[in-house]
């Protein structure tokens, strides 16, 4: 019975899974153009998918924990081993593992995007304020000693 219920939370987080991936790779185009209330909306729809994901996560190691089994692989392949259905809990395990992968590699992809953009931002922001000097360059292409920098606002 343990085996049919955790093949069926393998089977749920592997759509969840999916459509979380989905979500992640429109990030990346919200964030490449900027789309602030579309990257919003990304975000509200992720929340959801990922406590879901946390949730079975944590009732697959209690089904394994309450057959005395440990709560990772060893435990389930043990599980497999003593199941009818134990070839495709072990196929659905890898198919989430391998997809939960893919979604963690795309959102550090994101997440690198981020902070360049937070850098570029902060630089920009800094020019404004005058607290940073941009790289300017004479007329021989080296760059421009500038004595003294003042905010824009005070240009």
């Amino acid at each position: 019975m343990q085996d049919i219920t955790l093949l069926q939370l393998f089977t749920d987080d592997i759509g969840h899974a999916q459509s979380l991936l989905a979500l992640i790779e429109d990030e990346l185009d919200a964030l490449e153009k900027r789309d602030l209330p579309r990257l919003e909306s990304i975000l509200s729809n992720k929340r959801p998918l990922l406590a879901q994901l946390d949730e079975h996560g944590s009732q697959r190691s209690q089904l394994l924990l309450s057959l005395q089994l440990s709560p990772d692989l060893t435990g389930l392949q043990a599980l497999a081993e003593r199941s009818p259905k134990g070839d495709e809990l072990l196929g659905r395990s890898r198919e989430l593992s391998e997809l939960l992968e893919r979604c963690q590699n795309a959102n550090q992809r994101n997440g690198q995007l981020i902070r360049a953009n937070q850098l570029v931002v902060g630089s920009i922001l800094g020019i404004l304020r005058g607290t940073e000097t941009p790289n300017l360059y004479d007329s021989r292409g080296g760059a421009a000693k500038i004595a003294q920098q003042r905010p824009l606002s005070q240009a």
